[in-house]
């Protein structure tokens, strides 16, 4: 009986010798496992799939990355959808004062006949000399928008140095005010464009404007900004703003948007709004002041309305942008984490599959 254990014993020691149909394993990493499998004198490698170098759990790091990259996008585009509705109370809350100044306006220039001859700002100069406004953002991760606004200007700026006119410029946002510097462009002065623009802030721009004007430093003042269109479309914009045209102001109409949501999809509505009926003044009434004093009074306070309600424009323009730029990103962020979802599967099946290989080759050679 005791001879028979022994036998046993040295029959099974002999199996996991390096003879006969013996068999050796080594343990890898998951995605680096090789296996080597001997029966009498035949012999052959496997190696399992390699995924991102042999490591998978970069993979399963990488997704949480992404997907925390994908909550930080959505985010930044609901802070940018709040922006946008607090820009159109914005507008809707200055639509009174800027409806009473035209209003005021169109009656006085009717008093006087349409006589605009010793009003300055509404006086047409020979143009020797232009300054160009532009408006950009302060900060960036919104699209082409800042890029389409500097490079509208700086065609702009070409083109009438070309037509022999000199241009000097008046830069708000810090986008715009940073790459003329760096180029060296003629810059009269900088202002910071928020994203919740002030009176305060629009006043401080209007008298620079004003100043260079009114002192025959400048001919004429061009105002580049970017329209809002919607929230998916803006289209950057030229217009004269000084000297200003007596119609322009007394017939103008005005629009108004409205950022609505259906079903989780944001949209807008956009609304027509007619010119302000010119005020009517009896023939009989005596003016305190001169009409001509009066309108002198009121055209700075009308620039500064008009200043503002571009600012608003353009900062709508760019949380626009900025919403469809972190919408882009957050797709972007949702179909990688699919692929790499996919790809870590893959690396995950594959290293089940090669030990359950192993384990039945393991097996078979102890048969």
């Amino acid at each position: 009986m005791k001879l028979l254990c022994i036998a046993s014993l040295l029959a099974s020691a002999a199996a996991f010798t390096s003879s006969g149909a013996a068999f050796t394993t080594q343990s890898f990493n998951v995605g680096e496992r090789s296996v080597k499998i001997s029966e009498g004198s035949a012999h052959h490698s496997r190696k399992a799939t390699i995924v991102m170098g042999g490591k998978a759990n970069a993979i399963r790091d990488r997704i949480k990355s992404v997907n925390n990259t994908k909550k930080i996008t959505m985010a930044m585009k609901l802070v940018a959808a709040a922006k946008v509705r607090r820009a159109q109370d914005a507008v809707l809350a200055t639509r009174p004062f800027s409806e009473t100044l035209q209003s005021v306006f169109g009656g006085l220039i009717n008093r006087m006949g349409g006589e605009t001859a010793d009003i300055p700002l509404l006086t047409q100069r020979e143009v020797k000399k232009v300054t160009i406004c532009c408006i950009t953002g302060d900060r960036g991760l919104c699209g082409g928008y800042n890029s389409f606004m500097i490079k509208k200007a700086e065609a702009r700026f070409k083109e009438l140095k070309s037509a022999g006119v000199d241009v000097d410029m008046v830069l708000i946002g810090k986008k715009g005010s940073s790459y003329f510097e760096n180029r060296g462009y003629p810059i009269r002065a900088t202002f910071e464009c928020g994203q919740n623009p002030t009176s305060k802030e629009a006043l401080a721009i209007s008298e620079e404007l004003l100043n260079t004007y009114l002192s025959g430093e400048t001919d004429a003042i061009e105002l580049l900004y970017t329209k809002f269109v919607s929230l998916i479309a803006s289209t950057p914009s030229v217009r004269t703003l000084v000297p200003f045209s007596a119609s322009e102001i007394s017939q103008k109409g005005d629009e108004v948007f409205a950022l609505t949501s259906s079903s989780g999809d944001f949209g807008v509505e956009r609304k027509e709004i007619a010119a302000a009926e010119p005020q009517e003044f009896p023939n009989d009434m005596i003016f305190e002041q001169d009409p001509v004093q009066l309108i002198n009074s009121i055209l700075p306070l009308y620039l500064n309305g008009q200043i503002l309600r571009t600012l608003q424009e353009s900062v709508a323009s760019e949380l626009a942008a900025r919403m469809q730029s972190m919408q882009s990103a957050s797709d972007n962020a949702k179909a990688l984490a699919k692929d790499l979802s996919l790809q870590y599967n893959r690396a995950r099946q594959a290293a089940v599959t090669q030990e359950i290989l192993e384990i039945v080759a393991g097996a078979q050679a102890l048969e």
